[in-house]
């Protein structure tokens, strides 16, 4: 069903984030522009109507739902946010069994059926209202946005208090050996690179990202999936039906010689195959994780507190005196 009125009915445009504190007003500063975002919209609208691939999303959905197996929590009201295909919401509506479940598709052709409670939104605007949920989930999509920092405030400002948020993008790793044969083959062909594979997270910095977002006790950690090809063009073709092909706002305009991309193709062959002949290609799949603050939480104790010395607790003698 499309829902209109009650929780969404009271979300104000995004003007109201004017009334940010000055570090989230910081987090919410517009950058650059990296990623066109209309493009992305339509790579992901062709996929889905070509019938998507969805094997990545499905392995993160699996992995949420490991990881929400070992919280001792009911959560009555979750929020997907953004995931390109409704699969994910759809699992947790079977395994959560939650109150309110809310998809928010980047697009109608994505939004899945008339059992769910859809709307469409882009993630970094969202139209909710402050703490509705006590879970929010995102997967595969934050990767592809230009504001991941606003991105993060927004999804901790949909939470309640104790509210969690867990999400999945693709990591620094990503797709490095596609990248590697391009920049290559580019090179040998016209003397120079031009961006072809999207910059990805690092997993160092994601725990940064979401302390400075307002999230407590963050989490980031990954796990590298490997897939194999025959080929590198099998790669791509799965990237095709991902909608995840080259979505770069400073992409070359010009399509590629077929020269190019068979040369391209040599070269990953030449430096990523297994010894059977396939292919490798790497997916780093980053998994965050964080809470909204609330005061019930764990909080480290201040500087000098400490009723113990360290020695003490090691069973370790202190050194003798000169």
């Amino acid at each position: 069903m499309w829902w209109t009125r009650g929780l969404f009915e009271t979300a104000r445009p995004l003007p109201r984030f004017t009334q940010l504190s000055s570090d989230d007003a910081a987090m919410t500063t517009p950058p650059p522009p990296i990623f066109d975002r209309r493009l992305v919209r339509r790579r992901l609208a062709r996929a889905a109507a070509a019938g998507a691939e969805e094997f990545l999303l499905v392995d993160a959905g699996e992995e949420f739902c490991e990881r929400l197996s070992s919280i001792k929590r009911k959560f009555s009201a979750v929020l997907d946010a953004g995931t390109p295909s409704p699969w994910l919401a759809a699992r947790l509506a079977d395994r959560l069994r939650p109150r309110l479940l809310v998809r928010m598709a980047p697009l109608a052709e994505t939004a899945g059926d008339g059992s769910l409670l859809r709307l469409l939104g882009d993630e970094e605007s969202l139209p909710l209202a402050p703490e509705c949920f006590d879970l929010a989930v995102s997967a595969l999509c934050l990767q592809n946005l230009n504001d991941l920092p606003g991105a993060l405030v927004q999804l901790r400002r949909v939470l309640k208090p104790d509210g969690l948020f867990l999400g999945c993008l693709l990591g620094g790793q990503s797709l490095h050996e596609l990248r590697t044969a391009l920049a290559v083959a580019e090179t040998e062909i016209y003397g120079g690179i031009s961006p072809r594979v999207a910059p990805f997270a690092d997993v160092r910095d994601m725990g940064g990202l979401l302390q400075r977002a307002g999230f407590a006790l963050p989490v980031a950690d990954r796990e590298p999936v490997t897939v194999r090809y025959a080929t590198m063009f099998g790669l791509m073709a799965d990237l095709r039906a991902m909608g995840a092909t080259n979505a770069l706002a400073a992409r070359l305009r010009k399509p590629s010689t077929r020269g190019f991309f068979l040369r391209a193709a040599n070269i990953y062959a030449e430096r990523f195959a297994d010894p059977g002949g396939r292919v490798r290609a790497t997916f780093e799949m980053i998994f965050v994780s964080g809470w909204a603050p609330h005061e019930s939480q764990q909080k480290p104790l201040p500087p000098g507190s400490a009723k113990m010395r360290l020695a003490d607790a090691l069973g370790s003698k202190p050194a003798p005196e000169s």
